[in-house]
């Protein structure tokens, strides 16, 4: 399998399956000095986990990290303050599976002979054979996402460093789209809607904020403990406080399920999606996703466009669609309309609008860069669909029996803005050794 991996300077490999031992991100490009630790990491994985709320999947996965290597493991010299600083060497990061019971994987057994519409089972079957990964659809599942988060999330630390931000939030879900928002108005409400999340989430406050697995434990240590919470799923998900959407809305200023900057749209947006999925079905929706910060000339010509690296986040399970700016939006507009005209006000450059995107032939203009993209309802439904035996070519019909999401668009946000950063970072670094020999 050869797909699994991105990046020049910043390198990414992702490996693993959905009910596989776990799933592994390696990061190669990773500056020392960067004081990191699990539990940061988890506050990202959290916001794309399933079974948070009534519109995600109801499997039970934690996705509790840990930090394998790349981290000094005490101080290089006693007292120098460098234990659990990144070092320079490739930092592995493990997400082991912990919500793998036999119970569901008979339920795939179950209905792997007949692939199901809209999925990639199909055609893994036909490159993989026999022995595809098809429980639970291997690395072709929306759990393999949680390698992009963790991974994106230490290049948003870095990044973070450089003055440059990225987020992201839900811009649309069932036909109910979110008005424009400024961008730095949406940044502040994304950062309350996580902090919430952190704050409601029972396996950060069990697990981290207790204490109960630490960056002073080794390797072995945090295994046996994860060993222990597998068997307490459920008693430690029942200690989750429990969701009053006033109280969340009148405390944090956000909406308690989904992240958009704009609490009735999110509200219209739940029950528009409620409503289709209780007829079995699913929806889809739009995720959009905004970087601020970036120096004027990020990028490369032709085959490293930095728009055209954002564009393969259609490397994302369900992302079916990526637009810079007005995107294809622009079939509407005259030269004059979608040219984003420029002034100088006391010695600074300023657009009049950003149809761009931030982005023009293949480099940042300095503007915020605009990302949004388009995600496929789940495709797993509880509706019958036409479908073939694999093995002997029958046609078939199929009615989901597995876990499933009723959209996917509302655990995308963070996958889209943690694959953003990789791009960026990637970039940032060979722009920085550019202009670096430039100056010589």
């Amino acid at each position: 399998m050869l797909g699994c991996h991105i990046g020049r300077c910043f390198q990414v490999t992702v490996a693993g399956g959905s009910y596989q031992e776990g799933l592994t991100s390696v990061l190669q490009g990773v500056p020392p000095g960067l004081l990191l630790t699990e539990q940061e990491i988890y506050g990202d994985l959290l916001l794309r986990k399933p079974g948070a709320d009534e519109l995600s999947s109801p499997r039970k996965e934690p996705d509790l990290p840990i930090i394998y290597s790349g981290l000094n493991s005490a101080d290089t010299i006693e007292n120098a303050g460098n234990k659990n600083h990144t070092n320079g060497t490739p930092l592995a990061i493990l997400i082991p599976n912990l919500d793998r019971h036999f119970i569901h994987i008979k339920q795939y057994q179950d209905t792997n002979r007949t692939p199901r519409p809209g999925h990639a089972s199909y055609a893994s079957f036909m490159k993989y054979g026999q022995d595809d990964d098809a429980i639970g659809a291997g690395i072709f599942s929306g759990r393999y996402t949680s390698t992009i988060v963790a991974a994106g999330y230490v290049a948003k630390k870095v990044l973070k460093k450089c003055g440059i931000k990225v987020f992201s939030y839900v811009k649309e879900i069932a036909g109910v789209r979110c008005p424009e928002v400024e961008a730095e108005k949406a940044f502040e409400y994304t950062e309350k809607y996580k902090q919430m999340r952190w704050d409601m989430d029972p396996f950060y406050q069990q697990v981290y904020i207790s204490g109960r697995i630490n960056m002073d434990m080794r390797f072995l240590q945090k295994t046996a403990v994860l060993a222990e919470i597998e068997q307490e799923i459920d008693a430690i998900r029942d200690k989750a406080p429990k969701i009053d959407s006033d109280e969340i809305r009148q405390k944090y200023g956000v909406h308690s399920i989904v992240n958009c900057p704009d609490i009735d749209a999110a509200q219209a947006m739940v029950d528009a999606c409620n409503k289709i999925s209780a007829t079995g079905d699913s929806v889809g929706g739009v995720v959009e996703v905004v970087v601020t910060g970036v120096p004027t000339g990020l990028g490369e010509p032709v085959f490293y466009k930095l728009d055209g690296e954002l564009g393969r986040m259609l490397g994302i399970g369900a992302v079916k669609g990526v637009e810079v700016g007005a995107g294809f939006g622009v079939k509407d507009m005259t030269g004059f309309e979608n040219n984003d005209q420029m002034r100088s006000e006391n010695g600074k450059v300023v657009f009049d609008s950003n149809n761009a995107g931030g982005i023009t032939g293949g480099l940042s203009t300095g503007q915020p860069i605009v990302v949004r993209l388009a995600v496929k309802p789940t495709p797993t439904i509880d509706k019958a669909q036409h479908t073939i035996d694999k093995y002997t070519l029958e046609n078939k019909q199929l009615a989901a029996i597995t876990r499933r999401d009723p959209t996917i668009v509302a655990r995308i946000w963070p996958v889209a803005e943690n694959y953003t950063a990789m791009v960026i970072l990637d970039h940032l670094i060979a722009h920085y050794g550019y202009q670096t020999l430039k100056a010589r």
